[in-house]
This record gives C-alpha cells, sequence and structure tokens, in this order.
C-alpha cells in the first residue's frame, strides 16, 4: 500500500481528496497547516506529497522544500487555484513532480499519482533559473497552466516556437514571458509585425541592405536579425508573409546567416526566432499558400492561445488587475462588484483579452462602481456602433469588380459599360492592384 502525505487548509476539499485516495488503496496522512506538514516530514519520509501552494504564512513551495531534502526522490505534486508563471517556474526550480490547476478532476490526480509512482526511482535534473520576474500574464485556468509549463519547459532551449491564436490572445505576452526567462534574457528582443511592413521592404527591413542596393538606399542599414544579434526576433502574423519570401526565411533559419540586400558576402548572426500568427498554417500549407518545409522548420515547439470564451473562469482575476492597473493610473477608485465580474463571465469577448482591458479602460474612467448594468451599457453600446459607411471610391471599386467579373476580364467592354476611358479604367486597376 503506497503511503502519502495530503497537505490542504480547506476541510471540504481535504475530506473529498482524502475520501477518494484511501478508495483507491492510498494510506493517507493529512495536515492542514504547513507547520503541521513540515513536522510530519520531519519525522517520515513520504514516496509521494500532495499539497496545496497557497495554505497559511507558509506555502507549498516550503513543503516542497522540506520534502525534498528530506527524500530528494520525493514526488511532489502541487496543486492551486491561482496559477501564475512564477509559481510554475518556482515549482520547477524546487523538483517538483507535478503542477495541477484547480478545480481538476480525480482522474487527473489519479493520472498524476500513477505517473509519480512509475517515476518514484528516477532522477531529474533541475532546471537553473534567473531570479524571477514580475509577472506578465495573468490566468490560473487549466489551459493557462499548461501554457506557463511549456514556456518554463521552452525557455532555456533556443528551439523555434510557434504561438497560435485568435486576435487579442495575448501571443506577444507568451513571446515576451519565454525571452525574459531565457538565457537571453538580457539581450535585445524585437517585435516585427510581419503584415505592417510592404512585401518588398521586408528582406531589407530583417536582413539589412547596403548602400545603393535599391532607390533611396542612400546608407548601409542594419537588419532585425542582425540588431537583435544574440537576443531574440518576435516574427508576428508570420502567415501573411508572401511565398516569395518564405523560402528567404527558411534559408535563414537553416544556414544562421544573413546577406543584406546589396553585399557580396553573408553574415553569421545568432538569434531566437519566435512566430506568430492568428491564422492556422496547417490549413496554408494545405492551400500551397504556407511552404511546408518552412512550417515544419518553425513549428518546434506549437503553443495555442486559448480564446478568452473557453477560460472564463480566469475574467474576475483579468478584470481585478485592469481595475488595479486603471484606478492607479487615473487616480481613480472604482469599485469591481461581484454581479460585475458574472456579467463580464457572460459575454464571448470576441476581442478576448485585449478588448476585455479596454472595456474596463472605458468604465474605470467613466463608471463609479462596475455592476452589471454598467458592464451591459458598455457592451451594447460597443456593439450598436454603427459600421463605416462605404466611401465613393468603395463604391466605384465594387462596379468595376461587378463590371469585369461580367465581361469576363475584358477591359474595352468593362470601360464602355461603366462610360469611363480605358485609360481611365487602367490608371482604376493600377490603383486597385488588379
Amino acid at each position: 500500500m503506497q503511503k502519502l502525505l495530503l497537505v490542504e487548509d480547506d476541510p471540504n476539499l481535504q475530506f473529498t481528496i482524502l475520501t477518494a485516495l484511501e478508495a483507491q488503496g492510498y494510506a493517507v496522512d493529512a495536515a492542514s497547516t504547513t507547520g503541521e506538514a513540515i513536522e510530519r516530514l520531519n519525522e517520515n519520509a513520504y514516496p509521494i506529497v500532495l499539497t496545496d501552494i497557497y495554505i497559511d504564512e507558509r506555502t507549498g513551495l516550503d513543503v516542497l522544500d522540506a520534502a525534498r531534502r528530506k527524500d530528494p526522490r520525493c514526488a511532489v505534486i502541487l496543486m492551486t487555484g491561482r496559477g501564475t508563471v512564477e509559481t510554475v517556474m518556482a515549482a520547477t526550480k524546487g523538483g517538483a513532480f507535478e503542477y495541477i490547476a484547480k478545480p481538476f478532476e480525480l482522474d487527473t490526480l489519479f493520472d498524476a499519482l500513477t505517473r509519480a509512482e512509475a517515476a518514484r526511482n528516477d532522477t531529474e535534473a533541475e532546471a537553473e533559473e534567473e531570479q524571477l520576474p514580475e509577472s506578465v500574464m495573468i490566468g490560473s485556468s487549466p489551459s493557462m497552466v499548461d501554457i506557463y509549463k511549456k514556456v518554463v519547459r521552452v525557455a532555456p532551449t533556443d528551439a523555434t516556437v510557434v504561438i497560435e491564436g485568435e486576435t487579442g490572445t495575448g501571443k506577444e505576452l507568451v513571446a515576451r514571458m519565454i525571452h525574459r526567462i531565457s538565457l537571453r534574457a538580457k539581450q535585445p528582443f524585437v517585435p516585427v509585425d510581419c503584415a505592417s511592413i510592404a512585401p518588398s521592404l521586408l528582406e531589407s527591413e530583417l536582413f539589412g541592405a547596403m548602400r545603393g542596393a535599391f532607390t533611396g538606399a542612400d546608407r548601409d542599414r542594419v537588419g532585425v536579425f542582425e540588431a537583435a544579434n544574440r537576443g531574440t526576433v518576435f516574427l508576428d502574423e508570420i502567415g501573411d508573409i508572401e511565398k516569395s519570401f518564405q523560402a528567404n526565411l527558411l534559408r535563414f533559419l537553416q544556414e544562421r546567416e544573413i546577406r543584406p540586400l546589396g553585399a557580396s558576402r553573408a553574415k553569421e548572426v545568432d538569434v531566437r526566432v519566435i512566430c506568430a500568427t492568428n491564422q492556422d498554417l496547417q490549413r496554408l500549407v494545405d492551400e500551397g499558400k504556407f511552404r511546408e518545409d518552412l512550417w515544419y522548420r518553425l513549428n518546434t515547439v506549437r503553443i495555442v492561445m486559448p480564446p478568452l470564451r473557453e477560460r472564463r473562469d480566469d475574467i474576475p482575476l483579468l478584470a481585478r488587475f485592469y481595475v488595479n492597473k486603471y484606478n492607479g493610473l487615473y487616480s481613480r477608485e472604482v469599485k469591481l462588484m461581484e454581479a460585475g465580474v458574472h456579467a463580464l463571465q457572460d459575454y464571448t469577448w470576441p476581442g478576448n483579452v485585449r478588448q476585455l482591458q479596454h472595456v474596463i479602460e472605458r468604465l474605470t474612467i467613466l463608471a463609479d462602481r462596475i455592476d452589471r448594468e454598467t458592464v451591459f451599457e458598455a457592451l451594447t453600446s460597443m456593439e450598436s456602433r454603427e459600421k463605416p459607411v462605404d466611401t465613393l471610391a468603395d463604391v466605384q471599386e465594387d462596379k468595376i469588380r461587378e463590371v469585369l467579373a461580367a465581361t469576363g476580364g475584358n477591359k474595352s467592354k468593362a470601360a464602355q459599360i461603366l462610360g469611363i476611358e480605358r485609360k481611365t479604367l487602367y490608371r482604376k486597376l493600377e490603383r486597385m492592384k488588379l
């Protein structure tokens, strides 16, 4: 019969877990405080310890330390309803076997215990981490805790990472978090919005250009990769780069060399590449819009950011964080009411965390308290905003496309139907890039 120590200050939850463990055949010693837990650990060595993190004036990390000092092979499983990347990092550094987000299904716990028993005689190297940074992400849901665990594992490596997710889910925050706890943390982090740079300029933006390489190049220009040497480059909206440039990016990832436009020789650079996209890159590959070999090269580690509607339990934490932030920023004392939190949780948030942040900022400025009524008014106002009226140019372009489609692309016939000269139509098509 396997013996373990359970440390949980909530008596109801302690009873539930203890009963379930005993039903599975475990012999369980239970403790309600860190002091009691550490006293038991001083007296006995337990092969497995299951402990909450936030207990009293001390934490489960103290229990972890005591358990590992008593028996370096002890498998410690941490539980928490307030997970952060910092606690995951501290747990990893301390040698925790697993980290489970509350609430959890008992099957999740039993699976962790089974794996802990199997790994009981294995030794694992402890990761060396720098001083813990301030938190850059908010969320304790199981999906976010899984992301924190991936971040902690991938950060010390130089592996390329692809972060996928809808707009506003916090992809750049994850990239910055990886950089901040990596071995490159003291070096530059350079973000590049690939979608905002004209395709013709992207190569010189990333690789640099020599004087005279193209019209207007009146001096040598250092590219992003060279400027970020020994640091991290974050390529946002990677799915928007043209296929003609994808080969150049693939070559760089393989060779780790750049050749600025107009240069005769290549230069070696040492940068880590993290990419992000709100598109499905596998679908783009299937449609022939994204190189398959580049996708394989980028997709060493894949992190998928969940939309806010799939982690509604994090909304109270996020709301309180932003209320405190904007109360301080605008010298306000707006109160966040429970009814307001429930109203925020009832919404679907198509713009995700970024949209929630903007709504909280607006309410902090305009309201004295954030309750169901003020949340409803803010969301109703936002959703009922009129869409911009099409300009005359938009209407003309739509008509030109319609007529060209009807004439099978016959420009002379299209110009005749539209009542304009053919050269006028050609100028309009040039402006429309058709």
